[in-house]
């Protein structure tokens, strides 16, 4: 009976004891029960977070204008993406040909010193009649060839106004859609050669005209010349004309 009484008190005291050496594992620490709010700590961390933030949005800020630099850097270096240079150097090559076509006399100042010298000077006492005649017709052609030359450069020119409009519109317009600095200086810079051609064209032209006034202008001081120097011949006596009596009736009647 005394063993039963000791086996049940030890099993009461075993049942007791259990929930004691289980129940820390239910229970939470002490230290986490309990949360401490500190108001200023709280407002010192926002204002660092929104100072960082604002660090941040500076520093992006910064960035895209750092990348609209570049971008602007990069619009300003592009070049024009179009050139004129080529049709222009042909409307002067073509003007220059023209210039080198130029018949007899051509735009050479010892050539044309030579031609005045035995075409142009004064009249040879000793040529003979038929060589003044030849001189003179050598004359008249080079006359007639400086006018041909000027109206085949005058004809030139007028070729290369369509041209020139193509190219004026062509540059204006890349001008005015330039996407930079650069490429707005370039299309200035082709807009001024685009004038340079002009003003060799007008140059050739009046060349051109020059040459053929300046001929046809020597060949009148040249003919006069010559002239004076048949009527000198005409009128020398026992040379050309010689004087004597003439008898319009014979036997008096």
């Amino acid at each position: 009976m005394i063993i039963h009484r000791s086996r049940a008190a030890l099993l009461a005291a075993t049942i007791l004891a259990l929930p004691v050496a289980v129940s820390p594992l239910f229970v939470q620490p002490a230290a986490a029960a309990w949360i401490v709010y500190d108001p200023t700590n709280y407002a010192q961390n926002v204002l660092q977070a929104a100072r960082a933030l604002e660090q941040i949005n500076n520093q992006i800020t910064s960035l895209q204008n750092e990348a609209q630099m570049l971008i602007n850097q990069a619009r300003n270096l592009a070049s024009l993406p179009y050139s004129s240079l080529q049709q222009l150097q042909q409307s002067v090559q073509r003007t220059q040909q023209l210039l080198n076509q130029a018949q007899n006399i051509a735009f050479d100042v010892q050539q044309i010193d030579q031609a005045f010298q035995s075409t142009y000077g004064s009249a040879s006492l000793t040529a003979s009649d038929q060589q003044l005649v030849t001189q003179a017709r050598e004359r008249w052609q080079n006359t007639v060839a400086g006018l041909q030359d000027a109206m085949r450069v005058q004809a030139g020119v007028v070729g290369n106004i369509e041209t020139n409009r193509a190219q004026m519109s062509a540059l204006v317009g890349q001008s005015q859609n330039a996407a930079g600095a650069l490429q707005a200086t370039q299309a200035g810079n082709e807009l001024l050669a685009l004038q340079a051609q002009q003003l060799a064209d007008l140059t050739a032209v009046v060349a051109a005209n020059g040459r053929a006034q300046a001929l046809s202008e020597a060949e009148r001081a040249a003919a006069a010349e010559q002239g004076r120097e048949q009527r000198r011949r005409f009128l020398t006596p026992g040379v050309g004309y010689q004087p004597g009596n003439a008898r319009m009736f014979q036997n008096g009647n």
